[in-house]
């Protein structure tokens, strides 16, 4: 560029410079808030939505590079879901204000997915009981074990956390699961842990537990209809396995 030619208000500064791009300095038609006010938050893509979170970009580089960049660093929203903030923290032009944004707005959108319906949802395939749980229980750090408990049309009663850490034949104990069930007179039940790898294949110790557990509900007349290993954005289903159960 020559030294005499002004610079244009959307390019590039130099390199030591103090500016920093916000969302007002891109042109008009890269504006995320304003292309959401017009189209709505649907035809915004991810870095634009995580732009108007970031709100502010850095010398050099615009918000929505910013948060391209971010979203490449983490694989995805799935990356910074399970990043911590000192993580965040650690990507050039992102301080602790600007993660702990990151950190909340994700966490809104997760309690949002699992959030109780105000009507008791009917379980009809293992589709609808994963789909309870499955953006809550995918992307935990530890290992958790529910119980759902369904009435006789098998609508769900309640989901209840009985352990959190490590599952298996050792720490479970069998009168836990069905105590709940037997208080609530329920019909059945549906058993649900994840792995935290994130990969659901199950283990022979998830095998045994569920021989076990539908062992006990046959004696107790609590029917268990399915035991689900959840991973991340998927899950495997015991009962179609065909493990554990007779």
């Amino acid at each position: 560029m020559n030294p005499s030619t002004p610079a244009s208000p959307h390019s590039d500064p130099s390199p030591g410079t103090d500016s920093t791009f916000t969302i007002k300095e891109l042109p008009a038609d890269l504006r995320p808030r304003e292309r959401l006010l017009h189209a709505g938050p649907r035809a915004l893509n991810n870095a634009e939505l995580l732009a108007i979170v970031l709100r502010t970009g850095r010398p050099g580089e615009n918000v929505v590079h910013l948060a391209q960049r971010l979203l490449t660093t983490f694989g995805g929203l799935g990356g910074l879901v399970r990043a911590t903030t000192e993580e965040l923290c650690q990507v050039p032009g992102l301080g602790q204000a600007k993660a702990t944004q990151v950190k909340a707005a994700l966490e809104l959108g997760r309690r949002l997915l699992v959030e109780a319906p105000r009507e008791r949802p009917t379980i009809t395939t293992p589709e609808d009981a994963a789909n309870l749980v499955l953006a809550d229980m995918g992307w935990l750090e530890h290992e958790e074990l529910r119980v759902m408990l369904l009435d006789t049309r098998n609508r769900v009663q309640r989901v209840l956390t009985l352990y959190q850490g490590n599952v298996n034949t050792t720490v479970v104990r069998i009168g836990e699961i069905f105590r709940a069930a037997v208080r609530d007179n329920s019909s059945g039940l549906i058993l649900v842990h994840n792995h935290p790898s994130g990969d659901p294949s199950p283990s022979p110790e998830d095998v045994r537990i569920t021989a076990k557990v539908v062992e006990a509900g046959a004696l107790l007349g609590i029917q268990v209809l399915d035991h689900l290993v959840i991973g991340r954005n998927r899950f495997v289903s015991l009962k179609e396995q065909g493990l554990g159960f007779p």
